[in-house]
């Protein structure tokens, strides 16, 4: 029961996190993401200051609040003149830094250190869990993670249309009156409760991973929205179960291996992609010159 519940909670994260991942690639803004995982550690620590609760529903507040906050920031220093990238870079590597001196200072002595914040573990998820009325409804980390997934997937599926242009298109979305800011830091904020719900499971750091990685395989593998969303979520599942044997098999971190076999995934597509891998193309730059060939003669 143990194993259905640590691949369960690692399907959950690589779905809620995919989905988000798929606008993230669309936008242009995969490294934004990157910097929101990262930056939001100064709001788990003062959430985790004031309650004294590291699971408390004010926690994802936190998190939620400081990804915003850097969203401002990263589109403040882009307006005044700075490169994205390194907006990007100085925004997320000083608010991480504020957030690992607020660990050292304040947490040291709580399990809120710097592993269970960059790395986690999802092998102890079974342990942790919900006791009500004198039944175990489960591991908490399933239904945190549960959760945010049905926040995302409700989310897409009412503003499916909106998300959509204003990914595609901004300025087409806002001469037909769609709030194209308001969407934007909506996606911010999904993406900061999402990284906060993972921590547990997978960490900051891996969960940049499960943001990216599944949904760039599915961008190679499809041209359309709808089956980026879904080839994305089920690149994901996979990576987690396969992910889980391999760690298995290897006495390795779990959640490493899960990331590990989401980058296979991606090599996988890169190479064999029936439209996009180099695999393909290379065979039809091949067929297309015999051709030629062939009419030559």
């Amino acid at each position: 029961m143990n194993e259905l519940w640590i691949i369960l909670t690692g399907m959950l994260v690589a779905s809620s996190c995919a989905l988000l991942g798929c606008f993230l690639i669309l936008r242009k803004m995969a490294m934004v993401g990157d910097a929101i995982s990262h930056a939001v550690l100064p709001g788990i620590v003062v959430a985790f200051l004031v309650t004294g609760d590291r699971h408390s529903f004010p926690m994802l507040l936190g998190a939620a609040a400081f990804g915003l906050v850097t969203t401002l920031l990263i589109e403040s220093l882009r307006k005044s003149g700075v490169q994205a990238d390194a907006a990007i870079s100085v925004t997320f590597t000083s608010l991480f830094s504020v957030g690992i001196i607020l660990v050292s200072l304040f947490a040291r002595q709580v399990d809120l250190d710097l592993d269970c914040v960059l790395y986690g573990e999802i092998i102890y998820v079974p342990w942790d869990t919900i006791i009500w009325n004198g039944l175990d409804w489960g591991p908490k980390a399933v239904w945190i993670v549960g959760t945010t997934l049905v926040l995302n997937a409700l989310t897409i599926l009412l503003f499916y249309k909106q998300l959509k242009l204003s990914a595609f298109d901004p300025a087409m979305a806002a001469a037909l009156g769609i709030p194209v800011a308001f969407f934007h830091y909506l996606l911010m904020g999904l993406v900061s409760v999402t990284t906060v719900a993972s921590f547990e499971s997978v960490g900051a750091i891996l969960v940049v991973a499960m943001l990216i990685v599944p949904a760039a395989t599915a961008y190679l593998l499809t041209d359309r929205l709808s089956r980026m969303l879904l080839y994305s979520v089920l690149t994901g599942c996979l990576s987690a179960v396969t992910g889980y044997f391999l760690a298995g098999a290897l006495d390795a971190s779990v959640a490493g291996a899960m990331t590990v076999m989401a980058g296979v995934f991606f090599i996988l597509a890169l190479f064999l992609s029936p439209r996009h891998g180099l695999v393909t193309r290379w065979w039809q730059r091949m067929r297309l010159q015999r051709d030629l060939a062939s009419h030559g003669e």
